[in-house]
């Protein structure tokens, strides 16, 4: 591949039109010779799970304006439109997206799907910080996959911010990360990927909380092997979780 930036893998990444979050997380979680290049999902529709649904139907014309780019996998890092469409439709959609780009094509929940069963997961606790309109559809597709739902808790929703997932700060998931930790699950599942996590994670991590897996996470972790989503090396996400590579540089994007 003849590029300056990204030899070792160029991710084509797909991101909700008003989400300030997975572009941030992505490059800190980037290894050492890859690179990124985004494309907005864009809806005009009025309510979250309108524009949700709408996003997987805009998810090819949105992916041709990479142009000839030479992107090594596309990454849709939209996980609440997964739950509302349902797995039997994502994986359609996942095959249809990789025959017209001939990439493989990873959405962020199967991604995370493939990082809890790599973590060993079956009992899990949701850190939600989604409205009840997303919840009530998101515990189905987890239980779809064979994984159990035995806890959940997230920061509290604020109305009076631009948007009530992206504004949510990181010490609020830390203290629902820290209750959901004195559960009986094998693992804490950090949802969507509009949420910041990575700060979080690498608190827990520092605590010895239980095991926590975000969706950017593990979608990064997808996308540098850019394999799809039911191939991927499973012994690989232990060194992401222990953020043996991205700890440096999340704390100079953070200016710790």
């Amino acid at each position: 591949m003849a590029l300056e930036y990204g030899q070792n893998g160029l991710w084509g990444v797909l991101t909700p039109q008003a989400n300030t979050t997975v572009e941030p997380e992505l490059w800190a979680l980037l290894p050492p010779g890859h690179s990124l290049i985004n494309a907005r999902l864009v809806s005009d529709q009025s309510t979250i799970e309108e524009r949700l649904v709408d996003y997987t139907m805009r998810f090819g014309v949105t992916a041709e304006r990479f142009g000839n780019a030479p992107v090594n996998c596309i990454a849709a890092a939209c996980t609440g439109a997964s739950y509302l469409i349902g797995a039997l439709r994502e994986a359609e959609i996942v095959d249809e997206m990789q025959t017209r780009f001939g990439v493989p094509f990873l959405t962020a929940a199967l991604a995370t799907v493939a990082a809890l069963r790599a973590v060993g997961a079956r009992r899990i606790a949701l850190l939600t910080p989604y409205p009840e309109t997303l919840n009530r559809p998101c515990v189905p597709y987890w239980e779809s996959f064979g994984l159990e739902v035995v806890a959940k808790a997230g920061p509290a929703l604020e109305d009076n911010v631009f948007h009530p997932i992206y504004a949510m700060t990181g010490s609020g998931v830390l203290a629902s990360y820290r209750t959901l930790s004195e559960s009986d699950a094998d693992a804490i599942l950090m949802l969507g990927t509009g949420m910041a996590t990575l700060g979080p994670i690498l608190t827990g991590l520092e605590e010895g909380l239980k095991p926590a897996v975000s969706c950017n996470l593990a979608l990064a972790w997808a996308a540098a092997q850019a394999r799809p989503w039911d191939a991927l090396e499973g012994e690989t996400f232990e060194d992401w979780r222990q953020a043996t590579h991205w700890r440096q540089r999340y704390d100079g994007l953070v200016g710790g």
